[in-house]
């Protein structure tokens, strides 16, 4: 089953704006950049905290601490993705406990990769709080889970997949709504 480009949704300059938005949101809902970490989720999730942590160094003046977060072995469906799934590690270069934390991944749909990050995060201490932030919410969840900052919602249907490309891992800058050809 192949895919299909059904509409490109977000630019290189829509990305950068919904970013940019995102940290100022998290810096106003958390009073300030004080005892706050940015994980982000293993593969797209890592560029997109990274680039929230430079933007509130652009106006707060603090740099952030960015960790990256590998959920492989912490996913409910790894057994149908690889006999020998790739793990990736960890980089967590602070401490979670006691800490604001804002878990960063491209895209939210079922709330599985979410679910997955937090029995991670928990397994590496007790943060004082957790919050989520997407660039893209498609909807579609299986798990009750809320993003606290959205870059973008887009309604989908089941036939869709969103495609986010970051520069760092891609090449190019843009998110697309894919649509299943049927075979």
């Amino acid at each position: 089953m192949g895919l299909k480009t059904k509409a490109k949704i977000m630019d290189e300059d829509g990305i950068r704006r919904a970013i940019r938005r995102i940290a100022h949101e998290i810096v106003e809902k958390n009073n300030g950049v004080e005892n706050l970490g940015l994980i982000g989720i293993r593969r797209r999730g890592v560029p997109i905290a990274r680039r929230i942590a430079e933007e509130i160094k652009q106006f707060e003046g603090v740099e952030v601490p960015v960790g990256i977060l590998d959920i492989t072995l912490y996913r409910d469906d790894l057994s149908s993705l690889s006999h020998q799934p790739v793990v990736h590690q960890t980089e967590i270069n602070f401490p979670v406990t006691g800490k604001k934390l804002v878990l960063v991944d491209d895209v939210l749909y079922t709330g599985r990769t979410v679910r997955a990050a937090l029995d991670a995060l928990m397994d590496l201490g007790r943060p004082m709080l957790v919050q989520l932030a997407v660039l893209i919410d498609r909807g579609h969840r299986e798990i009750p889970v809320r993003a606290d900052y959205v870059g973008k919602n887009v309604p989908t249907s089941k036939k869709e997949v969103i495609h986010v490309h970051l520069a760092e891992i891609d090449g190019d800058e843009a998110v697309y709504i894919m649509e299943k050809e049927d075979e």
